[in-house]
């Protein structure tokens, strides 16, 4: 039977559109799309009134950690699933640093048939870049490929030698695949937990220098420039990193780059007190980087928005803030999180959108970040004004270590389809 979305304010970032509308579902597929009034519905239809509330595609999530296998008391596929439900989140492109690594083709087809039993919404598995995660032999990309696997990365561990990244490039390369990287030159940042600078100096945590981050990148940028390679930085959160991204881009190379809504929202002087849930890899920056990298948003410089969900149990981060584990979830304030530039007036919503969904769609080779007929139904329909308070303990994810606990959040996911069935509804999963 199919389903009407009456009277809602179609966001398309394909097409640019930002107005009235109504979507046609049928069999799990966008069947129509009728830009202006609401056509009379077939017979037969169900229709829903969406209140001329925002209607978007599901967010595709390029970030999440999934503690299955190894780390189930993190996070599940089940909750992982439901906090993305709630978040407007319809894909989540799962990282491999699980135990053990998704470095194999069975381990990777043991996390998806959990991911397909268990989650709500759809799981695209990204698998390791080299072999155990130890950066020093390429995994079978091949055999990975065959199994499903989307992307390599080796999640928060940067491949420190140049000689085995070129070798990870050019083998990536020959086969088509994306090579997405964490660009953190490790020896500059082994010791450090907060961002080297004046106010980490004053309230005495031991700082990794900013340009840890722009040296790995620049390394980077060089190998893609020898090896043609589709590259992604996952992690963007400086201004000396954007000016060499800035770079690679003129020059005209397969490189694209993401950051998370912490970089962008929040600085390093939150961390007065030393909260230990602000603590995160890379850290909180100074407000010029902030600003930088919101701005980079708006401009398009920076091309995908997630959230870097890395559940923390409470005895993780239950520690001294130099050896707490590093890491916060961000399924569920995510839609929220990129609001606030559209409320700052930074960008607009189909923009907006083509960060959250198109564009990490198209790098994953998904459907997926469309409003056209023939995509697939995963929709978020969203109230872009709708204020509360966060409370951590009301988050579904199983872990509750966000920076934004008690913070006054504005906007919010009131319905969640994947492949056009409807798994969240004003707040029940």
């Amino acid at each position: 039977m199919a389903l009407i979305l009456a009277n809602a304010r179609l966001i398309d970032p394909e097409s640019g559109y930002d107005g009235p509308g109504a979507l046609r579902i049928e069999d799990g597929l966008i069947a129509d799309v009728a830009k202006g009034a609401t056509p009379a519905a077939p017979e037969g239809a169900e229709v829903m009134d969406c209140g001329g509330m925002p209607l978007a595609p599901g967010i595709v999530d390029m970030r999440v950690f999934v503690g299955e296998p190894g780390a189930r008391h993190k996070e599940s596929y089940r909750t992982a699933g439901a906090a993305a439900a709630a978040g407007g989140v319809t894909t989540i492109a799962v990282q491999p640093d699980t135990d053990p690594p998704v470095d194999d083709p069975a381990v990777l087809e043991f996390a998806m048939r959990r991911a397909e039993r268990a989650s709500l919404v759809h799981v695209a598995p990204m698998a390791a870049l080299t072999r155990g995660m130890k950066g020093r032999e390429m995994a079978e990309y091949g055999f990975l490929l065959d199994a499903g696997a989307l992307a390599f990365t080796d999640a928060n561990q940067p491949v420190a030698d140049p000689t085995v990244f070129r070798n990870c490039l050019d083998y990536a390369h020959a086969m088509g695949a994306l090579i997405v990287h964490h660009p953190q030159d490790p020896a500059m940042t082994a010791e450090g937990s907060v961002t080297e600078s004046l106010y980490a100096s004053m309230l005495g945590l031991p700082g990794a220098h900013p340009f840890a981050e722009r040296i790995m990148l620049e390394r980077d940028m060089a190998l893609v420039e020898i090896t043609g390679a589709r590259y992604h930085a996952d992690l963007v959160t400086t201004r000396g990193a954007l000016e060499a991204l800035r770079r690679a881009k003129d020059k005209g190379l397969p490189v694209s780059a993401a950051t998370s809504h912490h970089h962008f929202t929040l600085n390093e002087h939150d961390l007065a007190d030393y909260p230990t849930f602000f603590k995160l890899d890379p850290p909180l920056r100074e407000e010029e980087d902030r600003a930088a990298v919101a701005e980079a948003v708006a401009e398009g410089l920076i091309d995908v928005l997630c959230s870097s969900h890395r559940p923390q149990d409470e005895e993780s981060k239950r520690q001294p803030f130099e050896i707490a584990a590093a890491g916060a979830v961000g399924l569920e304030t995510l839609l929220p999180g990129a609001l606030k530039l559209w409320h700052d007036g930074a960008i607009g919503l189909p923009a907006l959108f083509e960060r959250l969904s198109l564009a990490p769609a198209r790098l994953l080779g998904l459907p997926a970040g469309r409003l056209a007929a023939g995509a697939p139904a995963d929709l978020v329909l969203f109230d872009p004004d709708a204020p509360y308070v966060l409370d951590r303990f009301a988050l579904r994810s199983k872990s509750k270590n966000t920076p934004f606990d008690r913070r006054l959040m504005t906007g919010r996911a009131l319905r969640t389809f994947v492949g056009g069935r409807e798994v969240f509804t004003h707040g029940v999963v």
